[in-house]
């Protein structure tokens, strides 16, 4: 007897190496996800511009950054803009300035994909091997109203097709979003405000994509750092002692090892 339906996820015709450069911009989900990558030692840059929540301001933080990675992570909140009036253009920020200065709008399929498409040729001009992962963040938007920011979320899932269809040998769709809604689906997965995963439902969410890209090495490397990136986290009583020092020490070392195992130090 099955308790969950579990999200088949096709496997990808590309993987991700230990050390990757690669580039998360997106929702606070890209900042959860994109931090985790980076304490597991991928050069990952994450939200260089601040967090992004729909495809516009995507757009904008690829457009100002002059990074050229060879994985990049986006991940789309809402398909909400916040215009200034008096330029007319959609801000990334408000920056607590006066809501009446700001008129609310909702981008349609067409412009959340035209937006997207623009951010991917950018990052193809600038490295032709780049490979693109979408994804939807599974945070949803009460201050919409649910059926409101399903409606979002339904425009950002059809986009994100959209964009796959143009460029199928780049683009690369991650289901985060119906595996926190279809797979794990319970309360028990979500924080205390009932909207935000929480870190256990985060770490299935990470574990289901390095199942899927993570190349055999990068699966070795991540399983041999966690203990010595545990160690080297470790907050003792007492950091003076000579117990700690040399414990700290040995976690030290252990992680030069690894590094010149993997070519890392030469």
């Amino acid at each position: 007897m099955k308790f969950s339906t579990a999200v088949q996820i096709e496997p990808s015709s590309f993987h991700i190496d230990p050390f990757e450069q690669m580039l998360f911009v997106g929702s606070c989900f890209a900042d959860s996800m994109g931090q985790r990558f980076k304490d597991n030692l991928f050069r990952a840059v994450v939200n260089p511009y601040g967090v992004m929540y729909n495809p516009a301001s995507v757009l904008h933080t690829i457009q100002r950054s002059d990074e050229a990675p060879r994985v990049a992570i986006l991940t789309l909140g809402t398909n909400h803009v916040y215009i200034l009036k008096e330029t007319n253009e959609i801000v990334d920020n408000c920056q607590k300035r006066p809501q009446s200065l700001f008129r609310e709008e909702k981008l349609s399929v067409e412009s959340c994909a035209a937006y997207l498409a623009k951010a991917v040729d950018i990052l193809y001009s600038r490295n032709p091997e780049v490979k693109v992962i979408v994804t939807i963040s599974p945070i949803r938007y009460a201050k919409y109203g649910f059926h409101g920011s399903q409606l979002s979320k339904a425009t950002l899932l059809l986009a994100a097709d959209r964009l796959v269809g143009l460029y199928p040998d780049v683009v690369t769709y991650f289901p985060a979003y119906e595996i926190v809604n279809d797979e794990l689906r319970d309360y028990r997965f979500y924080q205390e405000d009932m909207l935000h995963p929480t870190p256990q439902a985060v770490s299935y969410i990470e574990q289901r994509f390095s199942e899927v890209f993570f190349s055999d090495a990068a699966k070795r490397f991540v399983e041999e750092w966690l203990p010595i990136k545990k160690a080297l986290s470790h907050r003792p009583f007492n950091p003076d002692s000579a117990e700690y020092q040399t414990f700290f020490k040995k976690a030290l070392e252990d992680k030069q090892t690894l590094l010149r195992r993997y070519g890392q130090i030469e």
